[in-house]
Parts: C-alpha cells; structure tokens; sequence
C-alpha cells in the first residue's frame, strides 16, 4: 500500500482512518467513487474551491456527492457575497493537487478555511480523495472535521429564517 501525503499527515496526527482503492480507469466524480467502494453517493465527499472574488482568498467546501449548495448559506458561511468557483490552475496552485482528488486536509497553511455540509455529521463513514485518482479515504465524520479544521455549517438546507 503506497503511503500518500494525506496517509501521512493522518497517521502523523493519531486520526483513524481507512485506505481505499479504486480502479483509477473509473470515470471521475463522486458518484463513480462511491459506486466502485459500495458505498452510498452522500459519503462520498466533493472538495470544492471556492474564491472570494474581491480578497482573492480561497476556502475549502465539502459537500456529499449528491448535495448542492445554496448559493444564500454558502456565500453566509464564507462571509461574501462575490465568491466563484475557483479555476483549475488557481486550484492546483492553491491546494497542490488537481480537480478530482483533493484532499480534505494535510495541504492547508495556518488559517485556511474550511468548511463541511453539517449534515455529513450524520453519516457513519465518509470518503474523501487521498490526492491521487484512485485512492480513497474512508473517514468518521467527526475526524474530517478535525483533520480538515472545518466548521460544520448549513450549506444545503433552506433556512426557515
């Protein structure tokens, strides 16, 4: 079993974890992953880039494979109305890695937001990208949220406010 830098910053910080493998000829997305584990489409966590426009700081967003976020929480939660999706090569220069295998932790400097889709919290197992197509990392949701240093915030449910 090859040791990623994602293994390594997990094993360094005592978190739980386990090593998945897929066939790296799977077609991307999460549904596939999940499809090729056998594990439902909601465990399997999107790592999404976002920028703030106006700052040029970027912010990690973790959703399920099968959750949107509303535009309304998610630009609440980041603190800005003026955010996009980060492009490619900002991703890549900002993460390290390329669009469909970022990790969820191990790459942030001291201060880097992150944040997770609160109802992930109720999952028993979640799957995140290990930093290399065709690796998987199945984790409690309450250890991505430490390894990730995320806030656990409403992203996907309409508020009744």
């Amino acid at each position: 079993m090859i040791k990623l830098p994602a293994h390594l910053y997990l094993d360094m910080h005592n978190i739980p974890y386990e090593a998945k493998r897929f066939s790296p000829e799977t077609e991307k997305g999460a549904a596939n992953v999940a499809n090729a584990l056998g594990f439902p489409e909601r465990q399997a966590v999107k790592t999404l880039i976002f920028q703030v426009v106006d700052t040029g700081e970027c912010v990690l967003v973790m959703l399920g494979g099968d959750q949107s976020a509303i535009s309304g929480n998610l630009k609440k939660a980041i603190g800005s109305r003026n955010i996009r999706m980060a492009p490619p090569e900002r991703v890549r220069e900002v993460t390290g890695y390329a669009i469909g295998s970022i990790p969820a932790f191990g790459w942030q400097p001291e201060g880097f937001r992150s944040f997770l889709e609160a109802t992930l919290m109720d999952e028993p197992t979640l799957g995140t990208g290990a930093g290399q197509w065709g690796e998987e990392i199945m984790i409690a949701p309450e250890n991505l949220v430490k390894a990730s240093r995320a806030a656990v915030v409403n992203l996907t449910l309409k508020s009744s406010e």
